[in-house]
């Protein structure tokens, strides 16, 4: 594949992919008569030159531009609610939500909320609150600058509760942007810590959706796909990126947003509330407790590890192998094997288990977890 060159499909958004793809954008807006768009971000991104450079491409084709950037790492509802108010206040008809799966959540909670105005967690799909999302939305499209979330290609928004911490799920068709402009060289220059971090959340998507106990054939087969992108690309987009590296990670973080449809796991129900509690990068915490997960997960679902070792090209393919494979993984790209290595304190682990017990990424887990796992799971990884 030439990367080089922008192409187009379709699963469903439309994807524009290819180096230089973001270039489109203004003249997609001006052809679809998006006047004043609304751009989403995160304060960092704000204030890089790329970021700069597409207001400045868009403003050239005469049209307004307002930003929101006020949000926090881990999104909270305070950050969905003040961006609504700069889109109404600047009579905005549009939005973009640019960045990594922060900054895309809340441009798309932002969505949801401009015509939908009762208080936001009324519509958390894990209450059924989807079937209150009846309303049009404004048009929304979507530009990732890491290779993560894929939250670019999702329809929904996991926002968390500003006091008591808990994550919700903002969920809607209606949701999915209109178009993606997805182009790896705004990845390029992502440090090596955040590339490891965000590749290792898209490793995590796309293996607990291949695991998932969920009926889903074509998410599988999905799943496997972004599995061996990944492990074919992510040491090299850490240490020595290329266009290609840094494609094959985006292409395969798209994909585990796809097939994470079919659920998560074991793994995302540790990794949420390091993030609520303690506010660890989302990557970063699934990527710490990956190995702990999946090895809890190998019994009943050996067949399932013999098809992801086999997809790893390792030597002998049993579920031992691909712990070790993760541990290993995760010594190359600069991760820490502990939780106590990155500031989690011992005396905190019960509370992490009493939210991972609450998250609501875990029913789907391949077999059962009981408070108890949880508690004995984060043990392992302190």
């Amino acid at each position: 594949m030439n990367f080089n060159q922008v192409v187009q499909f379709n699963f469903p958004t439309t994807i524009r992919f290819g180096a230089n793809a973001v270039k489109e954008l203004p003249a997609y807006l001006k052809q679809n008569n998006l006047t004043k768009p609304l751009l989403v971000t995160d304060p960092i991104i704000a204030e890089l030159p790329f970021f700069k450079q597409i207001i400045a491409d868009i403003k050239q084709l005469g049209l307004s531009v307002e930003v929101f950037s006020d949000i926090h790492k881990n999104p909270v509802k305070s950050d969905v609610i003040k961006g609504a108010e700069v889109f109404d206040a600047s009579s905005r008809d549009s939005i973009i939500g640019i960045g990594g799966g922060a900054a895309i959540d809340v441009a798309r909670a932002i969505v949801l909320r401009i015509n939908h105005r009762e208080d936001l967690f009324k519509y958390d799909d894990l209450i059924g609150g989807d079937v209150f999302i009846t309303n049009d939305v404004p048009p929304f499209i979507t530009i990732p600058t890491t290779a993560g979330t894929g939250s670019e290609v999702g329809r929904s928004a996991i926002i968390a509760d500003d006091i008591t911490h808990q994550k919700k799920i903002l969920f809607s068709p209606k949701l999915l942007a209109k178009i993606v402009f997805a182009d790896p060289l705004l990845t390029m220059n992502l440090p090596a810590g955040v590339t490891a971090a965000t590749g290792m959340d898209a490793l995590t998507h796309n293996m607990e959706a291949f695991l998932a106990k969920n009926y889903h054939p074509m998410c599988d087969g999905i799943a496997l796909e972004g599995i061996r992108l990944i492990s074919q690309s992510l040491e090299k987009a850490v240490k020595t990126p290329d266009l290609t590296s840094r494609a094959e990670m985006l292409l395969a973080s798209m994909m585990g947003a796809i097939a994470f449809q079919k659920g998560l796991g074991v793994v995302h129900s540790m990794a949420h509330p390091l993030s609520s509690l303690l506010d660890t990068h989302h990557g970063l915490a699934n990527a710490v407790n990956i190995p702990y997960g999946m090895r809890f997960n190998i019994s009943g679902s050996e067949d399932r590890f013999i098809r992801i070792a086999s997809t790893l090209e390792l030597k002998k393919h049993t579920g031992e192998d691909v712990v070790q494979y993760l541990f290993d993984l995760n010594t190359r790209v600069g991760i820490p094997h502990k939780l106590r290595d990155i500031y989690v304190k011992e005396e905190q682990l019960d509370t992490l288990a009493d939210l991972a017990f609450a998250d609501f990424a875990h029913p789907n887990n391949p077999k059962p977890v009981s408070r108890a796992d949880f508690r004995t799971l984060y043990a392992e990884a302190y």
